[in-house]
């Protein structure tokens, strides 16, 4: 370790709250799907922020979008019209392809919190939410609720009351526990933070009829999913193609690197959040919306979703070691799953070969990189990998 690094992390030790731990790095700048720390090291990003610079470090369109809108205005207020966010609203309602209504916020955490809140207003007449075991929707206290895993929820009970959880890709379990007193079921098409972990098919059919048999709202969380990562702009059309549900939630790569989320109601769920009802400072700023407009443009105009599934299914078929069980998930997010609890000794001999990933559980590795990473950069990011479990494994 450097003298300038250990100076940096004792003073981050001193200035911030213990939430994340010491890091093990300083980065200083970005290029790309390329990093570069205090010291100069170089490190190719294979994880993207946890999938949130979908088109990478310092991209020029988002830095030509950002420059130009903070010249004209960063800030008004969600009382005034924002063109920006106007055309950002219009522009996630037309990707639904369904008649839609948005309300944007400023992280993925809030976009559920948002439809928690619609569900409520929906279905005044019911109390109980269903999610699923191992998910992830958030930590404050309304997303936090909903998150299936009992670590993070238990230090910060009671939580919201009336939520079930069943095991996720158990169709029957999840049929069994929708009944006419479920507001809404909340469920990621892929488990994200468990390890990526793609639903099965034919469950989100299952909930689906099971939402329409009863008078339940389907909310999907595409928060990691959304935006091109799984080979589409939202992983549940990758997944379970002609699955329309009630409510989609989005964050992370929607702002190629900028704080935005989005609520999106469909139909009837779209209307029923009325004025005062909820509201956001920051929420669809017109810097965010800026940067969110040209990620989108991007994406469509240099057909990075279909590089995304092309690319994926490269780093997958080349992850071939002793130590690798599968690899699993969709285009550009993929879990690498190990035979033994290696993952943090894995990722750290990774970031010693130049190559960053994140070791989501004991035996899963996370790749999510930028949806602009070539073939060629593919490669060598699996290449590290390799030669990092070889490594640890050695």
């Amino acid at each position: 370790m450097s003298t300038e690094l250990a100076a940096m992390q004792a003073r981050w030790n001193e200035a911030f709250m213990l939430t994340y731990g010491t890091p093990p790095l300083a980065i200083t700048r970005g290029q790309g799907v390329r990093l570069w720390d205090a010291d100069g090291t170089e490190y190719l990003d294979l994880y993207a922020g946890i999938a949130v610079s979908a088109l990478g470090h310092a991209h020029p369109a988002i830095v030509e979008a950002v420059s130009r809108q903070i010249g004209l205005v960063a800030h008004t207020t969600n009382l005034m019209i924002n063109p920006r966010a106007l055309e950002l609203g219009e522009r996630l309602a037309a990707l639904v392809g369904h008649d839609a209504r948005v309300f944007l916020c400023n992280s993925g955490a809030e976009a559920n919190e948002a439809a928690i809140k619609l569900v409520r207003r929906a279905r005044p007449d019911r109390s109980q939410l269903i999610a699923a075991e191992g998910a992830f929707h958030g930590r404050t206290l309304g997303a936090l609720s909903i998150t299936g895993q009992p670590a993070k929820r238990a230090p910060f009970a009671p939580l919201l009351p009336d939520v079930t959880f069943v095991p996720y890709g158990d169709a029957d379990a999840l049929r069994a526990a929708v009944t006419d007193q479920t507001a809404a079921v909340f469920l990621e098409p892929v488990l994200g933070e468990a390890g990526v972990i793609p639903a099965p098919l034919g469950y989100l059919k299952a909930a689906r009829e099971a939402c329409d048999a009863t008078g339940a709202l389907l909310v999907l969380d595409e928060v990691q999913g959304g935006v091109g990562r799984a080979g589409a702009w939202f992983s549940h059309q990758v997944i379970e193609p002609g699955i329309v549900p009630d409510v989609i939630t989005m964050a992370k790569g929607l702002g190629g690197g900028l704080p935005i989320g989005a609520c999106l109601g469909l139909g009837q769920s779209g209307m029923a959040l009325r004025p005062g009802d909820h509201g956001t400072t920051f929420g669809g700023n017109a810097i965010a919306c800026a940067a969110a407009l040209a990620t989108l443009d991007t994406i469509e105009s240099e057909g990075l979703i279909e590089a995304c599934s092309a690319r994926g299914e490269q780093l997958a078929a080349a992850l071939e070691h002793p130590a690798v069980d599968h690899v699993r998930g969709a285009g550009l997010w993929r879990g690498v799953v190990l035979r033994d609890p290696i993952a943090k000794e894995v990722e750290t001999a990774a970031r010693g070969h130049g190559v960053l990933v994140n070791a989501v559980s004991p035996t899963a590795i996370r790749i999510a990189p930028a949806l602009v990473i070539s073939e060629a950069e593919v490669e060598a990011g699996v290449g590290a990998v390799l030669k990092a479990l070889e490594e640890v494994t050695g």
